[in-house]
């Protein structure tokens, strides 16, 4: 605003200096009105791109076809208001359309000074009318590509944002899956187990088939669950600002209580702990309660009971070795389409540095995890 003002005023002190020396009325309201044009399209141009820019346009076409005494009128100060409508034009429109743009204005360009030579006094020198169209088109093409680089760098910083922001949105739904299964699928796994071992060892057949009931809807939400987290896309996402998966603060303490919560009539759960803890990172520590939660489940969801599971953690100097082991039960059961937990552990425990096989043993699956120390300094 402030530069517009400034540029108006010395326009009319201009036009002002130009009557009082000889100008005809009628050409100094001409000028006028095309530098009120000027200034409105400028204005324009930022909400309607196009609109600005082509009412600055035939502003200048009245600059050019207006005879004025002494100089030319694209040299007025408010004419500085079309380099400025292009300007915007090329910030907001397709290069297509701001190529078109510019041509329009070199058009221009060439009229004026075509203009101008026709009337040029006699006693002026040709090369005065080369060395203006040279300047003009060195401003506006400066003008034109000064705004084409402004706008391929806004769009490369919006483009950056926007794989920002969706890599911050898909990292935080992956977060939520691995929490979601981590946590609400293995206790509706636990709680359905218990529910069918209830089933079996009650004697009352009214009480069994409401336990049935209970189980088998405790089995159809933990498939919605699943499915549920199928639409939140993948276990883990790693991304430049976030290339680790968020990790859950829990500890290896938990793991006793975790073993007991799923033990059952028909499913033994039992844990052992051998050697000397040594110190693991948060994301190791993670890991392995992951894995025998991982584990359990699997055991409890896959496998007709009766089931035993064993649970084993094995301390040496370099490593800890996650171990646990199902018997197979009584045989496979059909859970339904295989889930995605097993690959969130391997992330899991890739992320912290370890390995992860699955074996087959003589009766039943082992899933094994092998997680680094930490030295101790």
């Amino acid at each position: 605003m402030v530069a517009h003002v400034v540029l108006a005023l010395l326009t009319l002190i201009i036009l002002a200096g130009a009557w009082l020396f000889g100008a005809n009325l009628w050409q100094v309201f001409a000028v006028a009105g095309a530098a009120v044009l000027l200034h409105g399209g400028a204005v324009v141009a930022l909400r309607r791109p196009w609109a600005g820019y082509v009412i600055g346009a035939l502003a200048m076409l009245v600059l050019v076809v207006t005879p004025f005494p002494g100089w030319s009128l694209t040299m007025l100060p408010s004419a500085a208001c079309f380099p400025l409508a292009l300007w915007r034009l090329t910030t907001r429109v397709s290069i297509r359309s701001s190529v078109a743009a510019l041509a329009v204005a070199a058009l221009g360009v060439v009229l004026n000074e075509l203009v101008a030579w026709a009337r040029l006094p006699s006693d002026d020198a040709e090369w005065t009318r080369l060395i203006e169209g040279g300047l003009l088109m060195l401003v506006l093409g400066g003008v034109w590509l000064a705004a084409l680089l402004v706008r391929r760098r806004h769009e490369a910083g919006r483009r950056a944002e926007s794989e920002r922001l969706a890599a911050a949105v898909a990292d935080e739904r992956a977060g939520i899956r691995r929490d979601l299964h981590d946590v609400i699928a293995h206790t509706v796994t636990v709680m359905v187990a218990r529910i069918d071992a209830a089933a079996v060892t009650t004697t009352d057949p009214a009480t069994r088939r409401e336990l049935g009931d209970i189980a088998e809807a405790g089995r159809d939400a933990h498939q919605g669950l699943r499915a549920m987290l199928a639409s939140l896309g993948p276990a883990t996402v790693a991304s430049r600002a976030n290339p680790r998966p968020r990790q859950v603060p829990i500890s290896l303490d938990v793991l006793p209580d975790l073993v007991a919560s799923a033990a059952s009539p028909l499913h033994t759960v039992t844990f052992a702990e051998v050697g000397e803890r040594r110190p693991l990172s948060l994301s190791a520590e993670v890991a392995a309660v992951r894995t025998v939660q991982e584990g359990i489940t699997n055991a409890l969801r896959h496998l007709e009971p009766p089931v035993e599971v064993a649970v084993r953690l094995r301390w040496t100097p370099a490593e800890l070795v996650v171990e646990v082991r199902d018997d197979g039960g009584r045989a496979l059961r059909d859970a339904g389409s295989p889930g995605t937990g097993l690959m969130g552990i391997e992330e899991r425990v890739r992320t912290a540095g370890g390995t992860v096989s699955i074996d087959d043993g003589d009766e039943g699956w082992v899933l094994r995890t092998r997680l680094p120390t930490k030295e101790v300094s």
